[in-house]
């Protein structure tokens, strides 16, 4: 607390060094008085967390805002399990954070849209679910820029929006470098896997699973060159859909808080024998598509 009151005076005469030494110590008896004021439990409480954990805490949340300018006056509901989201309470790399929505098949859900509060562009993706897809699970991985509340809005055919939340402790997300050189990952750009995975029976009905894997450096436009320390501009994947047999299965609407080689791990009911056809697009307005036979990865 010193330095941050001496900071600004480094080259100062001795005078004025010894005036902001002397205001350093008022100031530090002050904090010590105000310090005692604290009822037991609040001091204790402060006194537990982390200088990050304690300044989020005292950040005022931007929900309330967002959830304005995005819905307006709509009546959101909660506590219901029309949608459940899974995060990780504290996040191993900020840059990656494994996200999974769970969607109630009974309650006919239309539309996700995924709210990172404090991220610099806080609407991570908006996913459109096609009538009859079977999508009940989807999984992806996000950037999370300081802690947050991630909430998970889902909005039913009939109009009614449901919403569920979580709290994360990550920071840095947007702006940690990215994980592949910029040749690599301007030779792999636009190559697309799909993995198939075994079904499984949800509600007596049989369901498959897979995952779409997009080669894509993502960049947020808040990262740095590591060599020449200048802002790489913002470049990623704008708009994904994923049809089968020329029917939608899901589109998704992204931005800049989807990690790196966007992963996208969902469920869907139908033939097996039935092609997938992905098609992504992104900032620059490239286009990459790939259609996946049966058996194809």
């Amino acid at each position: 607390m010193l330095d941050a009151h001496a900071g600004p005076h480094r080259q100062a005469t001795h005078g004025s060094r010894r005036r902001t030494s002397l205001a350093s110590v008022l100031s530090l008896a002050v904090f010590a008085v105000s310090a005692l004021t604290l009822s037991g439990p609040a001091a204790f409480a402060q006194s537990t967390l982390s200088p990050a954990e304690a300044a989020a805490a005292a950040m005022e949340s931007a929900w309330p805002g967002l959830k304005g300018d995005l819905f307006g006056d709509r009546q959101l509901v909660e506590g219901t399990d029309a949608i459940m989201l899974e995060a990780p309470s504290r996040a191993t790399d900020p840059a990656i954070v494994p996200i999974k929505l769970t969607l109630d098949p009974a309650m006919n859900i239309r539309k996700v849209t995924l709210v990172i509060d404090e991220n610099p562009a806080p609407v991570a993706a908006t996913f459109d679910i096609a009538e009859g897809a079977g999508l009940t699970e989807l999984s992806t991985r996000v950037r999370v820029n300081a802690y947050t509340v991630i909430h998970a809005i889902a909005e039913a055919a009939d109009g009614t929006l449901y919403v569920t939340k979580q709290y994360v402790k990550a920071a840095g997300g947007c702006a940690a470098p990215a994980a592949k050189d910029a040749e690599v990952a301007a030779k792999q750009m636009g190559q697309m896997k799909l993995r198939a995975f075994a079904a499984a029976d949800i509600g007596g009905t049989a369901t498959h699973e897979a995952q779409l894997m997009i080669r894509h450096p993502n960049n947020s436009g808040l990262q740095k060159d590591q060599v020449t320390l200048l802002y790489i501009p913002a470049h990623f994947i704008t708009d994904l859909a994923v049809d089968r047999g020329g029917e939608r299965l899901f589109s998704m609407t992204g931005g800049i808080s989807i990690s790196e080689d966007p992963s996208f791990r969902f469920n869907y009911r139908g033939d097996l024998s039935v092609p997938f056809h992905a098609k992504a697009t992104d900032t620059e307005g490239k286009v990459f598509e790939k259609t996946f036979v049966p058996e194809q990865s």
